[in-house]
């Protein structure tokens, strides 16, 4: 039985190393999930220079709302943990960033992952924001994270939600910054991560249509 574990979970690192986050790594030009993908989003290419100024305001609650081609949920942001992460996340959600862009990587017993202007893993909103991994938060179904490019403080615009139980092997050595948790709508999240995929790419295309931030 022990070795049997040690198969599945290394495989699940190998897994992770290889797909996750193509953010750094990006995929296979020939695949024709990401091509599509990258044609869907190459219309919103925003970029800037150096990352926003801290605009949010950490006596009040941000949520945000999104609005995509299945349906919507809401996040609960969680400024207070990681203020720098969510006060980016609400410049480009305000910005109008996210709209048009896909959910190009999705595992379905881990994550769906979208924030990517060239819908193949490879896109940055010009910039990148410091980790903030000092909290007690963990991994689990409905956590939306940072993805980066698999080193320190990487992270730009693409982000994950965890949709199944192979999350909470982040655990082991967290190094996405956690930012948000769903707090409605999780049943769409589940439809995405339930899409077909080929080499994680979805074959059916997903996008953002909006996210609209709450400030309460």
């Amino acid at each position: 039985m022990a070795s049997t574990k040690n198969a599945r979970f290394s495989f699940f690192i190998a897994l992770l190393a290889g797909v996750m986050l193509l953010a750094g790594c990006g995929g296979n030009g020939d695949d024709g999930g990401a091509q599509g993908n990258s044609a869907a989003a190459s219309a919103k290419m925003l970029d800037w220079d150096k990352m926003p100024e801290m605009t949010i305001d950490l006596n009040k609650s941000y949520i945000a709302k999104f609005h995509t081609t299945k349906g919507e949920f809401t996040v609960t942001l969680f400024a207070n943990e990681a203020p720098v992460t969510v006060n980016n996340f609400v410049f480009l959600a305000r910005e109008g960033f996210y709209e048009g862009l896909a959910f190009h990587s999705i595992i379905e017993s881990f994550m769906i992952q979208s924030g990517d202007p060239k819908g193949n893993g490879t896109g940055t909103p010009g910039y990148s924001i410091p980790d903030e991994l000092d909290t007690d938060l963990k991994y689990e179904e409905g956590i939306v994270a940072m993805a980066n490019a698999n080193k320190p403080n990487s992270g730009g615009s693409q982000f994950f939600i965890c949709t199944g139980p192979d999350a909470a092997n982040l655990n082991r050595e967290p190094k996405y910054t956690i930012f948000g948790k769903v707090n409605s709508g999780m049943d769409i999240v589940q439809a995405i991560a339930k899409t077909p995929t080929k080499n994680n790419f979805p074959s059916e295309e997903i996008l953002i249509e909006s996210i609209v931030i709450q400030e309460m």
